[in-house]
């Protein structure tokens, strides 16, 4: 069952590249959880974890420079809220390779809730200025 779903409504920036790539994100986040909470092989779920936040790392970086070629004035405030859940991300990565975490549903809920609140509040406020 799908962990998060993207809606115009919910989640649409009317900038074209955001909305693509928000949508192929939930469909990773979805996969991670999916496999995570399904009893996939640990190995697996570190395929799909390591090919999402890889993604997400790009994702910010095409935002984050879209961002300071139209000058828009939310650039660091957008940019701090993306390195604060790249290094989430990343201490779970390494965390989950090491055998000392797992990807569980509260992880999956944390993801979930992080996006519920940043691409309304963030990612709609470029809207103006990207699209």
């Amino acid at each position: 069952m799908a962990l998060i779903t993207w809606t115009e409504e919910q989640y649409g920036t009317n900038v074209g590249f955001a909305d693509s790539e928000h949508q192929e994100l939930f469909g990773l986040l979805n996969t991670l959880y999916d496999e995570a909470t399904g009893g996939a092989d640990r190995s697996q779920i570190g395929a799909s974890l390591d090919a999402l936040i890889a993604f997400v790392v790009d994702h910010f970086a095409h935002e984050e420079k879209e961002m300071q070629a139209a000058g828009y004035d939310g650039y660091a405030s957008h940019k701090a809220e993306h390195e604060a859940l790249i290094g989430i991300c990343a201490d779970l990565q390494k965390k989950f390779h090491a055998g000392e975490a797992d990807v569980t549903d509260e992880v999956g809920q944390m993801v979930k809730g992080w996006l519920d609140q940043h691409i309304p509040t963030f990612d709609k406020g470029y809207a103006a200025v990207l699209s």
